[in-house]
Order: structure tokens, then sequence, then C-alpha cells
């Protein structure tokens, strides 16, 4: 495994490569990665890259906002097979008939969505920034979110506005388990709960802090506490424990009996450390988007992070 390291940082160089990888990413590529984030923190590190080829250690959309803020560079996925339950469930079709029906609105996305989608859309969020988003608009100005039902409750409480919502989820932040996760809680009563937005509301409501994966680690850093139960993928474990080495972690429990009884991503951990070397060799498979797609995708990605400034 550490030769295969060695190898991919080695081709790095040679190739003028830059690897971004998620959080939720197997322990081993966010080692070699060159940038580790969340969606915000990958979209905004993907507009400062000069090297001639962004590897996307994440998955398909993810990569797709990469090629979306760089059509000049050439991006790469490890496995085009590497999708989102999210972004799936909000098909472009569907979704157009739906913005149709309620041309008064406008129409904010989750960054969790296909290129299509964002092209449909007025403004993208992350879960770093969606309250800020929904706040700078106009409050008589009403409002379709999509595609997360879970985050779009969670804005809905925070914000008071009275949101339009898409029927999508993350199977994963959906797996967690209420009642496991308070017989957890009773072992550790000592533990404070974080959790992720795009989990449903009753786990949000256990949550002493609630935020996007940056956020939470940013948390479980300035908190006093030395025990937390953290209800997101449970990949983003590996960075905030480097973080805070001195810290308990636990994750949170899922629905159903796992190896390693957290919730993870399967289209997260399809990328391994063997799949990122292969792509970096072979420059393959790559993300290309048709140009008018990707000038109008582009447009709401960039009003967002203007927002973020």
């Amino acid at each position: 495994m550490e030769n295969l390291k060695e190898r991919i940082v080695k081709l790095k160089k040679e190739k003028n490569a830059v690897i971004l990888a998620h959080y939720y990413q197997e322990s081993d590529i966010q080692d070699i990665a060159d940038y580790v984030g969340d969606s915000l923190g990958l979209s905004q590190e993907a507009m400062k890259v000069d090297s001639d080829i962004i590897l996307f250690a994440g998955v398909h959309f993810m990569a797709e906002t990469a090629k979306i803020l760089n059509p000049t560079k050439k991006v790469i996925l490890p496995d085009l097979k590497a999708g989102c339950s999210l972004a799936e469930s909000c098909p472009p079709d569907l979704f157009k008939t739906f913005i149709d029906q309620h041309p008064d609105h406008i129409v904010i996305t989750y960054v969790n969505c296909s290129a299509e989608i964002k092209a449909m859309s007025d403004i993208v969020c992350t879960s770093s920034n969606a309250v800020k988003i929904v706040e700078s608009v106009p409050k008589q100005t009403p409002i379709i979110f999509a595609p997360d039902r879970n985050l779009g409750k969670y804005i809905i409480e925070k914000t008071g506005r009275d949101m339009l919502l898409w029927d999508g989820s993350c199977v994963v932040h959906e797996a967690f388990s209420l009642d496991k996760l308070i017989e957890v809680h009773k072992l550790h009563p000592d533990a404070s709960i974080i959790a992720h937005p795009e989990s449903e509301t009753h786990i949000l409501k256990t949550a002493s802090y609630i935020g996007s994966t940056a956020g939470m680690i940013d948390y479980v850093k300035i908190n006093a506490n030395n025990k937390f139960i953290v209800a997101t993928e449970a990949g983003i474990l590996h960075k905030m424990q480097q973080e805070v080495p001195h810290k308990i972690l636990i994750p949170a429990p899922a629905q159903d009996n796992n190896s390693c009884a957290c919730s993870e991503c399967g289209y997260m951990k399809m990328n391994t450390l063997q799949k990122v070397y292969d792509c970096l060799l072979d420059e393959t498979p790559q993300i290309n988007i048709p140009e008018d797609l990707r000038k109008k995708a582009l447009l709401p990605i960039d009003r967002m992070l203007e927002l973020s400034k």
C-alpha cells in the first residue's frame, strides 16, 4: 500500500496533477490528496487549481462541478459509477416539469445534484452556506429548494422561510437509527451528538451541533467536550481524529447491521487507491460537459461562491 502511495505521488508530479478528495473517501486516499474538504471547500479549491489535471476523489457530481469551474483542465474520476443517491433522486425531466409548474419561484439547489439540475437553478448552495444563501433571497420571493428534503426542512426551521421542497434524500444520512443512537448515548452519556443536516429531523433533534462536514470538524476542535457521537458518513472520522487525536469519536449507528456499525456511502467507497493510480496513469475516465450546459450550470455556482466570500 505504501509503495502504491509513493507511485501516485510520483505520477502527480510527472503529470502536473492535483488530487482533490472529499472527507468521505477511504483514509488511504485522503492521505495522498493535495486537499481534503467538504463540497464548498472543494468548489473553492477547484477554482485555484493551476495544474493540468484534476483527479477528483469523490463522486460524479463533484467531478462535474470541478469541470464546470475549470473547462480547460482535464478532470478525471477514478470510477464513473461513483454516483450519489441524492443526485439520482432528482431526474432532470421531472425537475423541469416541477419548476415549470411554479414559474414565480426562485430555484435554489444543493450542490449534490447533476450539472443538468444546476443549469436549471438560480443559485447553488452547500450545507456550509445553505442558510446564508436562502437568507440572501428577498422574503417576498417564493423558493423551490432541491433535491434534499431533510436539508430543506432544517433550513426552513433555521430561517422561517416557507420553501417548496423537492422530495429527495441521501440514503447514507437516512440510515441512522434513532433507537440505536439512544442506546449508544446511554453507554456514553458524556458524549455530545453532532449531525449533518442531511440527516432526518428526529436525528437532528438529538444533536448539540448541526453542520457541514467541515463545520463538524471545526466544532470538535473548539468544543471543550472530549467525546462525540458523529452522525454523518464514517469517512469523516479519519480527518477528524487527526485534528483531535486526544478525543473519542464514535460513529452514529445505522439501521442495518454492517461491518463498521456505522453509515457508509457505497458510492464514495467505490474509489480505491488502486483506481486512483490507474486513473492518473491512463488519465481516464474523463469528465466532459457540453459547453452550453457548462455555462448554464456555472452561473448559479458563481452566485454561490460570490455570496460565500
